[in-house]
């Protein structure tokens, strides 16, 4: 157990299958010692991999860090749809994959990488006026979720296997914030005409944040510790070093000029080294969306 009065930090998990983001997210509290603590975008419990969890001041960077690109590594069944769009869900349909062929799969992924309208799954965390999309699912509704702008920068095939009706694809994604990689394995499925869903997902990158850095919740419990919130930063943003007089101004909440390092945010740092702010040009000027100190 942490005894510091006030950790700041991130620490990278690679989250262990079965545990929810939230389950994660419980464990770092008691290992901290304090419940200032979240997660920069949620992994299903089946999925295994990294998940950025901030401490103390450094949550204030997650929700920035959550429009990084992520990249996975998952396994696609083709010849059979599930409720759920993955492996957890009840088997609804689908059809023989066995003679499928390698072209055709290919030119399915070509059409499913790019930017791209996705219509996420239903029984995804999406609100509706509030309430989680699986929850309305759980209780009985006909959930029908509106198609969403996507960017899948990768999709790559990297093995194929044939077992009996099935194709077992094993694939790695690269894709911007908000799309699901069980949604790309229905859809591919569906643009195949037998059905697809996701049997395996590891995630291995948040932005900067690899699997080379993450470490397990066992490792953790034997030696906790933080990348401290000036690394964090530095490693996720472009950086903008200013001086005595100017860090003066950003601890007042005093916009600055433009950076001209956007667009997105911008990581202020003191003479010191301390983490002053994130800002982001706003024109001229460049508007403080958190300040540290």
């Amino acid at each position: 157990m942490r005894t510091t009065s006030d950790p700041a930090g991130l620490v990278v998990v690679d989250k262990p299958t079965g545990w929810t983001s939230h389950d994660v997210v419980a464990r770092v509290r008691r290992l901290a010692g304090t419940r200032r603590v979240g997660h920069a975008g949620t992994l299903d419990p089946m999925a295994t991999g990294v998940l950025v969890v901030g401490v103390g001041k450094a949550t204030r960077l997650l929700g920035h860090l959550a429009l990084s690109e992520k990249e996975y590594e998952a396994t696609i069944r083709l010849g059979a749809t599930t409720v759920t769009d993955d492996a957890e869900g009840e088997i609804t349909g689908g059809a023989d994959a066995s003679a499928v062929t390698d072209d055709a799969v290919a030119a399915a992924v070509t059409e499913l990488t790019g930017p791209i309208k996705q219509v996420p799954s239903a029984v995804s965390a999406v609100k509706i006026d509030g309430v989680r999309s699986y929850r309305r699912v759980r209780s009985g509704e006909d959930v029908q979720l509106p198609a969403r702008d996507v960017v899948v920068s990768r999709f790559g095939v990297i093995a194929t296997r044939r077992e009996g009706p099935y194709t077992d694809l094993d694939v790695q994604v690269a894709c911007s914030s908000g799309t699901y990689i069980r949604a790309l394995a229905r859809d591919l499925g569906a643009a195949l005409g037998i059905g697809g869903h996701l049997t395996a997902l590891r995630r291995t990158a948040v932005g900067p944040y690899r699997l080379d850095v993450a470490r397990t919740l066992e490792q953790l419990a034997e030696t906790f510790s933080l990348i401290s919130l000036a690394d964090a930063a530095a490693a996720a943003f472009p950086r903008f070093d200013v001086d005595a007089e100017t860090a003066g101004k950003v601890a007042h909440g005093m916009p600055l000029p433009a950076t001209g390092l956007g667009p997105g945010p911008v990581a202020v740092f003191g003479p010191d080294g301390t983490l002053l702010s994130l800002t982001e040009d706003r024109g001229s000027r460049a508007k403080h969306v958190a300040v540290f100190v």
